[in-house]
C-alpha cells in the first residue's frame, strides 16, 4: 500500500542506546541509527505538513527518562531532533516530533500505547488512519497503532533487519 503518512518510534526502531545496560539514550554520545535506517529512509518522497505530494513524516516516541528525572524534556526533545535530522537527511518541521515526557503508568493519556502521539500527527498531515503506517519496536506501538486505526509494521519487517539485533 502507499502510505500518505509514515510514523517512527524512536528507541528500538530508529535508533540504538549505546550505554550498556540502558534503553534509551540520557544524551549526546549514547545513540546510533541502525545500519540499515538511512538506506531504507532514502527512496522515499518526503513531504513536510502541508505538502501536496509525497509521504508525510512523524516520530512517537515514549521519553519516559523525562519524568523519573534522567534528563531535561529539552534534552529529550532534542536527541529525538538529532535521530531524526541523521535518519532523514533534513530537519523535521514544526510539530513532527512527539513525545510523551510521562513516567510509566502515570495515566497521562498520550503515553504509547495510547493513540494520542499518532492521532496529533494524522491531524497536521490531515490524513486518515487508512493512509497511515506506524512502525516499531514494542507491543506498545502495536497497540497505539491498533487505537489509532492505522496501519503497524514491525521496525524489524520495515527495515529488513534481524529481529534479535
Amino acid at each position: 500500500m502507499d502510505y500518505r503518512l509514515i510514523i517512527f518510534d524512536a528507541d528500538g526502531t530508529l535508533r540504538y542506546c549505546t550505554v550498556e545496560g540502558q534503553p534509551c539514550p540520557n544524551r549526546a554520545g549514547e545513540w546510533k541509527l541502525y545500519p540499515d535506517v538511512i538506506d531504507k529512509l532514502a527512496p522515499f518522497d518526503w513531504v513536510h505538513p502541508g505538502g501536496e505530494f509525497g509521504v508525510g513524516y512523524g516520530i512517537a516516541s515514549n521519553q519516559g527518562g523525562v519524568g523519573v528525572g534522567y534528563f531535561p524534556e529539552s534534552t529529550a526533545m532534542k536527541l529525538l531532533e538529532d535521530t531524526f535530522s541523521e535518519a532523514f537527511g533534513f530537519n523535521p518541521a514544526e510539530g513532527t516530533i512527539e513525545m510523551c515526557p510521562h513516567v510509566p503508568h502515570s495515566g497521562c493519556g498520550c503515553r504509547k500505547p495510547d493513540p494520542a502521539m499518532l492521532n496529533r500527527l494524522m491531524q497536521l498531515y490531515g490524513v486518515s488512519p487508512e493512509n497511515v503506517l506506524f512502525v516499531g519496536d514494542r507491543d506498545a506501538d502495536r497497540n497505539a497503532a491498533l487505537g489509532a486505526g492505522c496501519d503497524f509494521q514491525w521496525a524489524s519487517e520495515f527495515f529488513d533487519r534481524d529481529p534479535e539485533s
